[in-house]
């Protein structure tokens, strides 16, 4: 038996202007379009139709997939209030938009007296909750109905769950000025330019030791290391002492040592009054230190040299980092490097725009150019890691690649753990590869040659780093409500009071008051209902028409 469920669907276009009609969902699956909406010409409707979020909301609705209502105020409902007072004076206010209770779609407001500063806007992918839309973004309500007090939205990296939701976001929030490093400006733009319509946005380049001033708050930065050069952390200056987020981060260490390099960096906090640390909590459930970096190149440069035939590397797009070094290492050894999949050729293009590598003209050559080369002189570069339906790699597997077939005896590296979730169509895209008669190196099954790391810290990444901030109040975010349990405790457990911590909800209103001695987290909370993307119009989850299949 088939449910349908009619939720009303009122439609806000992205250039912020209200209309009336209403966008609904056909059992067809196609979508009525508002007459504010611009209609596709021939080839954005063709390849929209070709991406994996149309194919994805597609195969939702086909599938009848059931809607998940949490019943929680918190992240899918607004918490009703109708007002919202301003912080007093001497007050700091925090607000997560998002990063919290899940992994993605970060965004955190700093507000103190008439000065509001937001980090990060990210984005995260359709899921069980938000059926058939394209992705979603941080509510924004909140920072619309005070955009005159926005100074700046300043972003820690360039990945898309921090800068993915940046130009729709920026659009509703009165464009302030944009702060980041070198990569994630150039990451950011190569974004807003799917977004000709919109404002254009004011980036303004930023290095770690700088500082700035935003109305009247100084904000400065540090460098930290990820899977995405060009990544920072943000120190904001309050009359009471710092607040400190480092975004996503992870030490440079090598068997628990760490860097002299990142002992630098950190060095900043030696004799600092840090009044609140943020920070992420994405592998606070897993012991030790995060695996470097560096084991993973030196894993993949003795697999690359030993291997013989064509070899594929299945990777993280994002992880810029490791598809530079393999690059150059390739090309240090004499093969030829071709990259598809179109999210890894923009991220190659940037990183090399950005000066991070120059490669030798002739090093990359395009996928149609292997066969002119011996087997063993080429290396191919791939989406598709998570057995994506229209990746590279799963394209491959199922032989439905136009310019791209496998050949018996290639080598096929997956650079990436898999996401929870993603089990079963990995599994079936590496039936679909050994069927025809390739080897697949995973991280479970590499041995020695480590093939894939992490760009989160571990406990003892994230122990060092509260010991060397030594924060009077902390705010555990960046993971789901669970991990954020847990590093409460693992605070307490390194000497902080329970009562200088705050588990937060997207929404949550903390401030920080009484000359800096007492954390609250209020009952207001600020609208944190997902905003939906869905084409050219953006909903509250409020708004969708789905069926249930019972």
């Amino acid at each position: 038996m088939i449910k349908k469920h009619r939720l009303s669907f009122s439609a806000v276009s992205v250039d912020d202007k209200k209309v009336s009609t209403r966008m609904a969902v056909q059992p067809s699956g196609e979508h009525k379009i508002s007459p504010s909406r611009k209609p596709l010409d021939d080839t954005d409707r063709k390849r929209s139709m070709k991406s994996s979020t149309y194919q994805y909301s597609k195969k939702r609705y086909g599938q009848a997939r059931k809607f998940l209502s949490f019943n929680r105020k918190s992240q899918y409902q607004n918490s009703g209030n109708a007002k919202i007072p301003p912080p007093e004076a001497g007050v700091v206010r925090v607000i997560p938009l998002g990063g919290v209770e899940e992994i993605g779609k970060n965004m955190t407001a700093i507000e103190i007296a008439d000065d509001i500063i937001v980090i990060d806007a990210g984005m995260h992918f359709s899921n069980e909750a938000t059926p058939g839309v394209d992705y979603v973004i941080p509510n924004t309500t909140y920072l619309e109905e005070r955009k005159d007090k926005i100074r700046a939205l300043i972003i820690t990296h360039g990945h898309l769950d921090h800068i993915g939701g940046a130009p729709l976001v920026l659009s509703r929030i009165g464009n302030p000025p944009v702060y980041s490093r070198n990569l994630s400006i150039l990451m950011m733009k190569k974004r807003q330019a799917e977004f000709p319509h919109l404002p254009t946005m004011k980036e303004n380049i930023v290095e770690k030791d700088e500082t700035i001033t935003c109305g009247k708050i100084k904000v400065r930065f540090f460098g930290v290391t990820h899977t995405i050069p060009d990544s920072m952390g943000i120190i904001i200056e309050t009359e009471h002492g710092w607040i400190v987020t480092p975004g996503d981060y992870k030490l440079d260490q090598v068997d628990g040592i760490v860097s002299k390099e990142e002992e630098k960096e950190y060095s900043i906090f030696d004799k600092a009054k840090v009044l609140l640390l943020m920070t992420d909590s994405t592998n606070i459930e897993n012991e030790g230190f995060s695996l470097p970096e560096i084991k993973v190149h030196q894993g993949l440069e003795n697999l690359i040299k030993k291997v013989s035939g064509r070899i594929i590397i299945a990777a993280f797009a994002s992880h810029i980092t490791r598809l530079a070094y393999v690059v150059k290492f390739a090309e240090s050894i004499g093969k030829k490097i071709a990259i598809d999949g179109r999210s890894m050729k923009t991220n190659i293009e940037v990183a090399i725009e950005a000066g991070l590598f120059e490669p030798k003209k002739g090093t990359i050559i395009s996928i149609e150019e292997i066969n002119n080369y011996p087997p063993n002189k080429i290396v191919i570069l791939m989406t598709g890691a998570q057995g994506e339906e229209f990746a590279s790699l799963n394209r491959a597997a199922n032989k439905t690649h136009t310019k791209f077939s496998l050949h018996k005896g290639d080598t096929i590296i997956l650079s990436a753990s898999i996401v929870p979730g993603n089990e079963l169509q990995v599994q079936r895209m590496k039936d679909g590869l050994t069927r025809q008669g390739v080897r697949i190196i995973s991280y479970r099954t590499a041995g020695e040659d480590f093939v894939h790391a992490t760009g989160h810290g571990n406990q003892e990444d994230i122990k060092w780093l509260h010991r060397k901030t030594h924060p009077k109040f902390f705010i555990p975010i960046h993971g789901w409500h669970s991990m954020l349990v847990r590093h409460k405790e693992l605070a307490i457990e390194l000497g902080m009071s329970e009562e200088n911590i705050i588990v937060p909800d997207n929404g949550s209103i903390i401030e920080i008051s009484a000359n800096g001695q007492k954390i609250i987290n209020r009952k207001e909370k600020a609208p944190a209902s997902v905003m939906m993307v869905d084409g050219a119009s953006i909903s509250d989850s409020q708004d969708v028409v789905i069926r249930d299949r019972s």
